[in-house]
Protein backbone atom coordinates (compact mmCIF):
# COMPACT_ATOMS: atom_id res chain seq x y z
CA UNK A 1 0.00 0.00 0.00
CA UNK A 2 1.28 3.46 -0.85
CA UNK A 3 1.16 6.00 1.98
CA UNK A 4 0.81 9.74 1.38
CA UNK A 5 3.20 12.19 2.97
CA UNK A 6 2.05 13.35 6.42
CA UNK A 7 -0.40 10.47 6.82
CA UNK A 8 -0.47 8.76 10.20
CA UNK A 9 0.31 5.06 10.40
CA UNK A 10 0.67 2.44 13.13
CA UNK A 11 3.66 0.17 13.63
CA UNK A 12 2.98 -3.52 13.01
CA UNK A 13 5.88 -4.65 15.21
CA UNK A 14 8.05 -3.47 18.08
CA UNK A 15 11.16 -1.47 17.13
CA UNK A 16 13.22 -2.04 20.25
CA UNK A 17 16.22 0.11 19.31
CA UNK A 18 13.91 3.16 19.47
CA UNK A 19 11.74 1.98 22.38
CA UNK A 20 8.68 1.74 20.12
CA UNK A 21 5.87 -0.81 20.41
CA UNK A 22 3.47 -2.39 17.95
CA UNK A 23 0.53 0.00 17.57
CA UNK A 24 2.53 3.19 18.20
CA UNK A 25 1.53 5.93 15.78
CA UNK A 26 3.96 7.73 13.46
CA UNK A 27 3.72 10.28 10.65
CA UNK A 28 5.06 9.56 7.16
CA UNK A 29 7.61 12.27 6.28
CA UNK A 30 9.36 10.68 3.28
CA UNK A 31 8.76 7.86 0.82
CA UNK A 32 11.69 5.73 -0.38
CA UNK A 33 11.29 3.75 -3.59
CA UNK A 34 11.88 0.02 -3.47
CA UNK A 35 15.10 -1.40 -4.86
CA UNK A 36 14.78 -4.35 -7.25
CA UNK A 37 13.33 -7.33 -5.34
CA UNK A 38 12.83 -5.12 -2.27
CA UNK A 39 9.94 -3.33 -0.67
CA UNK A 40 9.29 0.40 -0.35
CA UNK A 41 10.33 2.12 2.86
CA UNK A 42 9.20 5.24 4.67
CA UNK A 43 10.83 7.81 6.90
CA UNK A 44 8.58 8.14 9.93
CA UNK A 45 8.48 10.81 12.61
CA UNK A 46 7.23 9.73 16.03
CA UNK A 47 5.89 12.32 18.46
CA UNK A 48 5.20 12.13 22.19
CA UNK A 49 1.78 13.00 23.64
CA UNK A 50 2.51 16.75 23.64
CA UNK A 51 3.76 16.90 20.05
CA UNK A 52 7.54 16.83 20.54
CA UNK A 53 9.58 14.71 18.15
CA UNK A 54 10.85 11.53 19.78
CA UNK A 55 12.61 9.95 16.80
CA UNK A 56 12.75 9.92 13.01
CA UNK A 57 13.39 6.44 11.60
CA UNK A 58 13.18 4.34 8.46
CA UNK A 59 10.62 1.53 8.34
CA UNK A 60 9.81 -1.00 5.66
CA UNK A 61 6.30 -0.87 4.26
CA UNK A 62 5.53 -4.20 5.97
CA UNK A 63 6.30 -2.60 9.36
CA UNK A 64 3.43 -0.09 9.13
CA UNK A 65 -0.31 -0.12 8.51
CA UNK A 66 -2.98 2.53 8.06
CA UNK A 67 -5.03 3.68 11.04
CA UNK A 68 -8.59 2.33 11.13
CA UNK A 69 -11.83 3.83 12.38
CA UNK A 70 -12.36 0.94 14.82
CA UNK A 71 -9.15 1.78 16.74
CA UNK A 72 -8.62 4.09 19.74
CA UNK A 73 -5.61 6.24 20.62
CA UNK A 74 -3.81 5.05 23.74
CA UNK A 75 -1.18 6.73 25.92
CA UNK A 76 1.69 4.74 27.45
CA UNK A 77 4.99 5.70 29.06
CA UNK A 78 7.90 5.72 26.63
CA UNK A 79 10.10 2.66 26.94
CA UNK A 80 13.65 3.24 28.04
CA UNK A 81 16.10 2.70 25.19
CA UNK A 82 19.23 0.87 26.27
Amino acid sequence: MKYDLFSEVALTEDIAQHGLKRGDVATVVESIEARPNGEPAYALEVFNAVGETVVVLLAKESQIEPLRSDELWHIRPMAAVV
